[in-house]
């Protein structure tokens, strides 16, 4: 019953690191969409740069 109950265990735990790190390479997309769009329409005055850091 016990090794039933560890791999059970495993999987949910494998599931949800699948599950998050999914989750994280949708938020990179989207962060670099972001950013491709703001470099591709930054301002044309000042530093040419259209983020303070």
């Amino acid at each position: 019953m016990v090794p039933l109950l560890l791999v059970l265990l495993l999987a949910l735990i494998l599931f949800g690191a699948g599950f998050a790190v999914k989750i994280l390479w949708w938020i990179a997309i989207v962060v670099l969409v972001l950013w491709l769009v703001g470099f591709v329409a930054r301002p044309k005055g000042g530093s040419g740069r259209w983020y303070r850091w």
